[in-house]
């Protein structure tokens, strides 16, 4: 396996699996009403519905880049599209900590590792793209 294709695989993997936990997690929210981690909120049916949407939509994206992870030069564009939704994560986790919702403490390690996300995914999807310019692909 060539390097590139090892990145991608990483980045991917790195991703489906930060995903799967992110699901579990708000999945178990809205099916069981299990208090956040972040916030040790007890949720009530609003949040439950709501982690229940976002749970979902995890668990869509782990397959999404496990899917990618099957033609991974091919598919590199995924990694592009999951930056721009932990963009989106970011701000979010940002106006939670502005909103006095969760402590900025808690959030800081969170925020840390999607800015490392970002980096893998955006290192990764650029050496392919330098692959492919290339003719590896």
């Amino acid at each position: 396996m060539n390097t590139t294709v090892r990145w991608l695989r990483i980045s991917y993997w790195v991703g489906a699996v930060a995903d799967a936990g992110a699901a579990a997690v708000m999945l178990s929210q809205a099916i069981f009403g299990h208090p956040s981690p972040l916030t040790r909120y007890t949720p009530e049916v609003p949040y439950r519905y709501a982690m229940g949407l976002g749970g979902s939509l995890m668990l869509g994206w782990t397959i999404l880049l496990l899917w990618a992870d099957r033609r991974p030069v091919d598919r590199r564009g995924v990694l592009l599209i999951t930056n721009v939704v932990i963009l989106g994560l970011v701000a979010s986790d940002i106006a939670a900590v502005l909103a006095g919702f969760v402590p900025f403490t808690s959030m800081a390690p969170l925020l840390a590792f999607q800015v490392i996300l970002i980096v893998l995914f955006g290192g990764s999807y650029a050496i392919a793209r330098h692959y492919v310019s290339r003719g590896g692909a």
